[in-house]
C-alpha cells in the first residue's frame, strides 16, 4: 500500500470513529490488565459480564489475593481457559505486590515478566492505560493489515514490525483500536461486509465480497 494510500486509509477511520476505545470495561490499570488477559480465546462481551460482578468482590490485587483461586474461578468459569487464566491472576497478583507496590507497571519488560502476560497483552496495556502508540496484533489486526496490504507478514511479529514501520505517525496512537473495530464488524473473517466498507477502494483484498448480506 502506498504512503498516500495509508493515510488516507487512517483518516477515513478515524472520521468514523474519532475518539476509538477498547470494549473492555475497566475503570484502572489493574482491572484493564485482568480484562486482557481473560480475553484472549474470549469475546469482550464475554470478558465484561464476567469482570461485571468480579470487580465488586475483588479489584486490587490484594483483594484478589483475598479472594483466592477458587472464588475467582468461579467468576471467571464462563470463559475459556479459565483455570489457567486464574492460577495466572493470582501469581500475577503476588508478582505486582512483591515487586511493584501492587501498581501495573508502564514498562515492557515488567509487564511481559508477569505470569500469562505476552507481547499482545503488554502493548494492550501500554496504549490503553499508559497512552504509548503501541499496536497489539491480535486476529483482527492480522486479518485486516494482511487483506489491506497495509502490512503484510505471515505471523504476528512480522506484521507488527511493519505496522510500527507503515502507520503514519499522527495516526499510532489509535491504529490499534481502529484497525481491531474494523476487523471485528466490517472485515470479518468469514463474509467480510466490502460494500459497506469505507476503505474499499484502498484495500488489495482479492476477494472482496459483492453484497452485504
Amino acid at each position: 500500500m502506498k504512503p498516500a494510500d495509508r493515510i488516507e486509509l487512517f483518516t477515513r477511520l478515524r472520521e468514523l470513529n474519532p475518539h476509538p476505545r477498547t470494549e473492555l470495561v475497566y475503570t484502572t490499570p489493574f482491572e484493564l490488565l485482568v480484562a486482557v488477559m481473560l480475553s484472549a480465546q474470549a469475546t469482550d462481551v464475554g470478558v465484561n459480564k464476567a469482570t461485571r460482578h468480579l470487580f465488586k468482590a475483588a479489584n486490587t490485587p490484594h483483594a484478589m489475593l483475598d479472594l483466592g483461586e477458587d472464588e475467582l474461578k468461579s467468576h471467571i468459569a464462563t470463559i475459556g481457559l479459565f483455570n489457567a487464566k486464574a492460577r495466572h491472576i493470582i501469581a500475577t497478583c503476588q508478582l505486582l505486590i512483591a515487586h511493584h507496590n501492587g501498581q501495573v507497571p508502564a514498562d515492557r519488560a515488567a509487564l511481559q515478566a508477569l505470569p500469562g502476560v505476552g507481547r499482545k497483552t503488554a502493548n494492550v496495556m501500554l496504549n490503553v492505560a499508559f497512552g504509548e502508540p503501541t499496536i497489539a496484533v491480535d486476529t483482527h489486526i492480522f486479518r485486516v493489515a494482511n487483506r489491506t496490504g497495509l502490512a503484510t507478514g505471515k505471523n504476528v511479529a512480522s506484521v507488527e514490525r511493519k505496522l510500527e514501520k507503515n502507520v503514519p505517525a499522527q495516526f499510532r496512537q489509535h491504529a490499534h483500536h481502529w484497525l481491531i473495530l474494523h476487523g471485528r464488524y466490517v472485515c470479518k473473517a468469514r463474509k467480510p461486509l466490502c460494500p459497506s466498507c469505507a476503505i474499499r477502494d484502498l484495500c488489495a483484498y482479492k476477494h472482496k465480497t459483492v453484497d452485504a448480506d
